[in-house]
């Protein structure tokens, strides 16, 4: 009978033991913000969006000042020329919109920037988080920069300092 519960025991330590996942934390966004090309790309990307917000709030200025001017002149206006001031300030507001979507919308100017300045940054860290989870046979590794993935994290099971040491930084 002891034998028996002996053996139970062993096999249900054992069976643990092959379950158990060796598992690893980083938090990418601290890695990239110690990355001085991470910290380039950003100023670049924060310079363009600064200049491409300040086309578009003159534009946005100069459609204001025509809106105001054509209130305060439609009643002297012809119907002929209301149209014809309406159909301006449409088309006028109609290439407002579209030069934001250019400049900022979904594959626009700003994320086209972004994918040439900070993509290539990226995909080194995630190819040094890959060879150091092979490297240390891990089984996965969270990222806990988004706050979503992990609610409680050991620090001792952070490894985003081995990642900037494999990037060489600091």
């Amino acid at each position: 009978m002891k034998k028996l519960i002996l053996f139970a025991c062993c096999f249900f330590v054992l069976t643990i033991a092959t379950v158990a996942q060796r598992y690893g934390i980083v938090d990418t966004k601290y890695i990239l913000d110690k990355i001085p090309e991470y910290q380039e790309a950003q100023k670049k990307l924060d310079g363009f969006s600064i200049q491409w917000q300040k086309e578009i709030d003159d534009k946005q200025g100069i459609l204001d000042k025509m809106y105001r001017d054509f209130e305060a002149e439609q009643v002297m206006l012809s119907d002929e020329l209301k149209r014809k001031r309406e159909d301006e300030l449409f088309v006028r507001e109609k290439d407002l919109r579209d030069l934001q979507r250019k400049r900022f919308g979904f594959e626009g100017d700003l994320f086209k920037k972004r994918q040439e300045l900070v993509k290539p940054i990226q995909d080194r860290v995630y190819n040094a988080i890959q060879k150091i989870a092979v490297n240390r046979s891990f089984d996965f590794i969270l990222d806990k920069s988004e706050g979503i993935t992990v609610i409680f994290a050991d620090p001792k099971l952070d490894r985003s300092e081995d990642v900037l040491k494999e990037l060489g930084v600091k």
